[in-house]
């Protein structure tokens, strides 16, 4: 069997060591023992974009915000379906994950990162919610693990009660908050109802047609 190798590590905002790993063609990118994300498994976050931009057909113009680069996988699906006039705002906490995309897993992300529709944002996507009064048609989270994070205790604050009002504001009527998680919430649920959406709850297996392991899309429409 190949060995892993590990390529890069990086400090995290708030603590902790990540740290991106290979295995032949197979990328891994690791919280201490905890495995964030790996190349193999891209299902449900190709269906966190292909889900949300389905229900963005016949708007004009889309504005969407992406909160966590990952591996690429929610932007290259969203790309493949967007038009020309999109604009995809990508927000990424983590200065060297950005890096690793454009370095070591370049093969990964092919030329997504140069599309003219997509600028990549280094910072907090909480903030950047914040900041926005009725600007996006969609806020894409794939954030740590979903609302029960494994990370930082910051990105509670986007699943919480402060982090659904920014998203709701920051939204156009209508507008769609999608989230990956790695597994069920029925609290998140309820959260999402008491603070202006609607929610409906989808499952995705991590290797899409494949099978994998389930996990869960919320995509929450602004009342």
């Amino acid at each position: 069997m190949i060995p892993w190798v590990e390529l890069a590590r990086t400090t995290i905002p708030g603590g902790g060591e990540m740290r991106l790993k290979r295995r032949g063609d197979e990328f891994s990118i690791m919280l201490s023992n905890n495995e964030l994300m790996n190349s193999r498994l891209w299902g449900s976050e190709e269906a966190l974009a292909t889900l949300t931009c389905e229900r963005l057909a016949r708007r004009r113009k889309p504005r969407l915000l992406i909160g966590g680069l990952g591996m690429g996988f929610t932007l290259r699906a969203a790309l493949k379906v967007l038009g020309p006039d999109a604009e995809v705002e990508v927000a990424e906490l983590v200065p060297a994950v950005v890096d690793w995309a454009r370095g070591p897993m370049a093969q990964i992300f092919g030329d997504c990162l140069d599309d003219p529709r997509v600028t990549i944002r280094l910072g907090d996507v909480g903030g950047m919610m914040m900041a926005a009064k009725a600007a996006y048609d969609a806020i894409l989270l794939d954030v740590d693990n979903g609302p029960d994070g494994l990370t930082t205790e910051d990105n509670d604050a986007l699943y919480g009660a402060m982090g659904l009002h920014s998203a709701h504001a920051a939204l156009k009527p209508g507008g769609i908050l999608a989230v990956w998680s790695a597994a069920p919430d029925g609290r998140f649920t309820a959260r999402l109802r008491r603070h202006g959406f609607t929610a409906e709850e989808v499952t995705a297996r991590a290797r899409g047609a494949k099978g994998g392991r389930r996990h869960v899309i919320w995509l929450a429409t602004k009342r």
